[in-house]
């Protein structure tokens, strides 16, 4: 029997296409479109060959016209809806691919491909689910097994998604990308180790991968193994010179060594290139470690960060449907990523568990990865917990419109894993922002920022905040020391025969201004010793050069590296007189150090940031040992350190110094913070009220 030539034409012009003879495969697929011009299955294979072509305007038209000559077929509609999907067409998409799903329920390649679409849209639970149906209907379909892992780690679930990408590399264990995403889980569930492990073994699959070079430098600074980090930064850097998120990276590890110059550059370099807000976040925060930035220079790059990022979503109406009762009940939201074992959350646990509950509804908005044992006493404090884990900025921006809430908090400013993007949408129509660090947001839609008299002396400056700024009376931290940490122990000079000195400040802090301040009181302070938190390696090496460039000999100075919260409290039992840092002082770190007797001296700072030494100080009565000079500064450490008795006294009293002072009155504090969101409330009803 002869074959039927039409029919053997037709099977070339697919071997052609297959092969990538596109124009000869074109050129037959027209001539018998030309004859059948309603064959689906023709205007199916061409529409899929000039989308391949890059002719998407008409490759979808032909796509179109195949789903709707023939709509019984699932691979016509699979196949649309993967041409949508690339077109940027994802809702469309996914009703074509949920027709391909009802026509073949058993297609695998169908559930994954919707599966991927929600995962575009960030809608992560539909999207496990159709990973898992896929699963379901090809147990060894490895990416479906990734996927669902990436969707997993979206929502927080690292311990299950780390399962899904074992199961992925149990069918494909030499794909790079599911060891890279593996390394990606394990570093978030702070398995350091393992994490390296995996990431190394990805570069291994894949050496040019600069995204996976980029991880590995993300865990090893994690690991406080600086140095390595920036090594990765700077290879992955050599394989793709516009990386923007190695160069992010790149100029966060050398802020925490203190290179800070070489830190803003690299920011800056990455906002040419086009990087994301996160980037001009860690250009914002590092300017307050710069000793050359002073206030209008710091007002002024927070002021082009929100012009690129934020104006764009500034929302077109100021309507909100609350109502507008001055003397009700308020819904208060705070948002953080930190209610956990983190400074933030010890800052805030005063506050909130002082709550009026009458007259506030306390709603917490936590993007906390890796809950804890703090997390559970934050939670129990609210009457709303909401987990925005896997939420994007406009899924937040709608969950707290719909919750109606009145004053929108952020307790996180700059820092990393903010939310100041949909502050930028303003959901809320009071927004203040506190506790992150006292500074400004640059938003023109957060209406205040708390603050004390210390931090910023009425008239002080307030023109370079684009908040308007609300002073509390006293303070604004109040400190709660938490559970089983140790007692004050005898001041260790008495022991030891000479002055121990000590800075326990975040590392990021310590630039050569400081250090060569500490060094004139080393000077001094004859055979006194100077004690640092810093990472190893070149970091200390900088200290030491430093010092001993002036006239300081390395013998007499020590380091510690990080430690968990109590043996952290432990090392000041090693200090005998603390020194601030500038020009950004101490914040958590100084109460920790007057908590376990260690007193210290500090210099008043040109940026708020370099002046809560001084608030904390004045609200427990020992302004004396505030200096307004580096001359000044270097007096009073060398006068403290020459009277132990002194010494000795503040030591057992700083204490019960700090319990008697507004500084830990939790509820005096909670009193004037919702006196202050009272008159915030008052002042938004008022306006709408004309």
């Amino acid at each position: 029997m002869s074959s039927d030539p039409a029919r053997t034409t037709l099977s070339q012009a697919v071997q052609f296409h297959q092969s990538g003879r596109l124009d000869e495969a074109e050129t037959l697929y027209r001539q018998f479109l030309s004859k059948t011009p309603e064959n689906a299955n023709l205007l199916h294979l061409l529409g899929m060959l000039l989308f391949q072509k890059g002719q998407r305007k008409e490759g979808l038209s032909h796509l179109r016209h195949a789903v709707n000559s023939d709509p019984s077929v699932a691979a016509f509609h699979l196949n649309f809806g993967s041409a949508l999907a690339q077109d940027g067409q994802l809702q469309e998409a996914i009703a074509e691919t949920r027709k391909a799903l009802a026509l073949s329920r058993g297609d695998a390649q169908a559930h994954f491909n919707l599966g991927h679409l929600l995962e575009n849209c960030q809608q992560w639970d539909e999207a496990a689910t159709s990973y898992r149906r896929a699963i379901q209907v090809r147990p060894d379909f490895a990416p479906a097994h990734n996927n669902l892992g990436n969707v997993l780690y979206s929502l927080g679930k690292s311990e299950d998604a780390e399962s899904s990408y074992r199961a992925a590399l149990r069918y494909r264990p030499l794909d790079p990308k599911t060891h890279k995403n593996l390394g990606r889980a394990l570093h978030d569930l702070g398995r350091l180790s393992e994490s390296t492990a995996a990431y190394q073994r990805a570069i291994e699959l894949a050496p040019d991968d600069p995204e996976a070079l980029t991880n590995l430098g993300a865990v090893l600074a994690s690991n406080r193994r600086f140095d390595d980090a920036i090594a990765a930064y700077q290879k992955a850097l050599t394989l793709h010179p516009a990386d923007t998120a190695a160069m992010t990276n790149l100029g966060n590890a050398l802020k925490d060594i203190g290179r800070v110059d070489e830190a803003i550059a690299w920011f800056t370099r990455a906002l040419d290139l086009g990087a994301d807000s996160r980037t001009g976040s860690c250009l914002n925060v590092v300017i307050h470690l710069h000793p050359d930035y002073d206030p209008p220079r710091i007002a002024q790059v927070h002021q082009q960060w929100e012009q690129r990022f934020a104006r764009p979503l500034a929302p077109l109406s100021d309507f909100y449907p609350n109502d507008r009762t001055a003397s009700r009940r308020i819904r208060i939201g705070y948002v953080s990523p930190s209610f956990s074992d983190h400074i933030v959350g010890h800052c805030v646990i005063a506050l909130l568990s002082n709550h009026d509950h009458e007259a506030f509804e306390v709603f917490c908005y936590s993007d906390t990865r890796r809950p804890d044992a703090m997390t559970d006493r934050l939670r129990v404090t609210a009457d709303a917990w909401r987990n925005t884990v896997g939420l994007s900025d406009e899924q937040l921006t709608s969950l707290i419109r719909q919750d109606q809430i009145d004053i929108l908090v952020d307790l996180n400013m700059h820092m990393d894993r903010n939310r100041m993007l949909v502050f930028a949408r303003k959901p809320a129509p009071v927004q203040i922002t506190w506790i992150g660090y006292p500074s400004t947001t640059g938003l023109r839609t957060v209406d205040y920022r708390l603050s004390d008299p210390y931090l910023d002396p009425p008239g002080a400056g307030e023109s370079f905040y684009s908040e308007k700024t609300i002073r509390l009376p006293e303070s604004y931290w109040c400190y709660q020391p938490l559970d089983n940490l140790p007692d004050a122990n005898e001041l260790p000079a008495l022991r030891n025969g000479y002055i121990t000195f000590g800075c326990l400040n975040s590392f990021v802090k310590v630039n050569d201004t400081c250090l060569r301040l500490w060094a004139r009181v080393l000077r001094g302070v004859e055979n006194s010793r100077l004690l640092l938190l810093a990472p190893e390696g070149s970091a200390r090496l900088r200290v030491l050069n430093v010092l001993q460039s002036e006239e300081i000999d390395e013998s007499r100075i020590g380091f510690f590296d990080r430690h968990p919260r109590r043996k952290y409290m432990e090392l000041y039992h090693q200090l005998d007189l603390g020194l601030d840092t500038t020009p950004y002082a101490g914040h958590t770190t100084t109460l920790d150090s007057l908590w376990m007797g260690v007193p210290l001296v500090t210099l008043i700072g040109a940026t708020v940031v370099g002046r809560a030494g001084y608030s904390q100080l004045a609200n427990l009565g020992l302004p004396e040992l505030v200096a307004s000079n580096p001359d000044s500064h270097v007096a009073i450490a060398a006068s403290l350190a020459g009277d132990l008795e002194r010494l000795s006294r503040l030591r057992r009293t700083l204490r019960m110094r700090m319990e008697q002072s507004p500084i830990m009155d939790a509820k005096r504090f909670a009193a004037n913070v919702e006196l202050a969101y009272r008159g915030m409330w008052r002042r938004w009803c008022a306006s709408r009220a004309r």
